[in-house]
C-alpha cells in the first residue's frame, strides 16, 4: 500500500546552491520496516539504519548517472548522518534519505522542523562532473552526428571514478584528438549553464522533439527541467550543475571504447 505522504519538494532543482535548509519531517521508517523495492535501493542497510522523508530536500538522490549527495539532517538533540539519497520505489515522488543516528533514543518524530546539510565539497565535485557530461555530450554529437551511421546519444554517468558518455555507433579512436579540442573550447569560453522548465510545445519550438521526456518524469501538472549550456547544447536533466563551462576546471576525455555497436567515450574532471 502507498504512503499518504505528500511528494517531496525538490529544492535543489530550483537552487542548486543552497546548503543548507530548514524543513519538516514527513515520515520516518526502520531500515527493517520497509517494503523490499526500498530494501534494495540501500544494500549497505542494517538494523540499525532508517529512513527520513521530509517536505522539502537539498539532497540529490542518485540518478541520471550522479551519485546522491551526503551529509546531515539535526535537530537538537538529533543528528542523522544521511549517507545515500534515494527516490522511492512505492511511494511516488518521495525521497528516501538513508541512514543512522547518533543516538537511538534521539530520533525524529514527524512534524519536526529540522536543518538539512549537504557535503559541498561532494556536491560540488558531482556538479562539475554532470556538466562536463553534457559538454562532452555536445561535443561528441556536433562532430559526428554526421559521421557516424546510426548515430546518438544513449546514457552517461557522471560518477567520480566512471565518468562515461555512451553512444550509438562505432566511434574511431582517431576523434579523441577532436572531441578533446572541442571541449577545451567550451570550458575556454566560459558558456553559461542555464536552468529552465519546458512543456512538449517548447521541445517542439526549439526543433528538439527527439528530446522530450516520458510524461511520467515530472510531477504532475509540473513542465520538464532542462538544462541549456548556451551556445551548446540542451538536455532534459535533474542533475546539479556549475554555472558555467569554465567551472568543470579541465575536463580531459580520457579513452574511447566500442562494444556491440556502442561506443563510450570515458572523461574526468581535474
Amino acid at each position: 500500500m502507498g504512503s499518504t505522504v505528500a511528494r517531496t519538494y525538490l529544492a535543489f532543482h530550483h537552487n542548486a546552491k543552497l546548503h543548507t535548509l530548514q524543513t519538516v519531517v514527513s515520515a520516518i521508517r526502520p531500515f527493517s520496516a520497509l517494503e523490499d523495492a526500498n530494501k534494495s535501493l540501500f544494500k549497505q542497510g542494517t538494523d540499525g539504519d532508517y529512513a527520513v522523508v521530509t517536505e522539502q530536500t537539498i539532497f540529490h538522490p542518485q540518478g541520471g548517472g550522479q551519485p546522491s549527495d551526503e551529509g546531515a539532517i539535526s535537530s537538537s538533540p538529533s543528528s542523522f548522518q544521511v549517507s545515500a539519497v534515494r527516490m522511492d520505489a512505492v511511494n511516488d515522488g518521495q525521497v528516501l534519505h538513508f541512514g543512522r543516528f547518533n543516538s537511538n533514543n534521539a530520533l525524529f518524530q514527524p512534524g519536526d522542523t529540522v536543518e538539512q546539510t549537504i557535503d559541498a565539497d561532494k556536491r560540488l565535485l558531482y556538479s562539475r562532473l554532470h556538466t562536463a557530461g553534457h559538454m562532452l555530450g555536445s561535443a561528441v554529437r556536433r562532430l559526428l552526428e554526421a559521421e557516424v551511421p546510426g548515430f546518438d546519444e544513449l546514457k552517461a554517468s557522471h560518477f567520480p571514478d566512471s565518468a562515461s558518455c555512451e553512444f550509438q555507433g562505432l566511434i574511431d579512436g582517431k576523434w579523441k584528438e577532436p572531441i578533446q579540442k572541442r571541449v577545451d573550447e567550451y570550458v575556454a569560453r566560459a558558456m553559461p549553464v542555464e536552468i529552465e522548465f519546458w512543456d512538449e510545445d517548447d521541445f517542439r519550438r526549439e526543433g528538439l522533439e527527439r528530446l522530450i521526456p516520458d510524461r511520467s518524469l515530472a510531477p504532475p501538472g509540473e513542465k520538464f527541467r532542462v538544462v541549456r549550456i548556451v551556445g551548446a547544447e540542451v538536455y532534459p536533466c535533474g542533475g546539479t550543475h556549475v554555472d558555467s563551462t569554465d567551472l568543470c576546471g579541465e575536463t580531459v576525455v580520457k579513452k574511447i571504447s566500442r562494444s556491440k555497436g556502442t561506443s563510450r567515450v570515458s572523461y574526468s574532471v581535474r
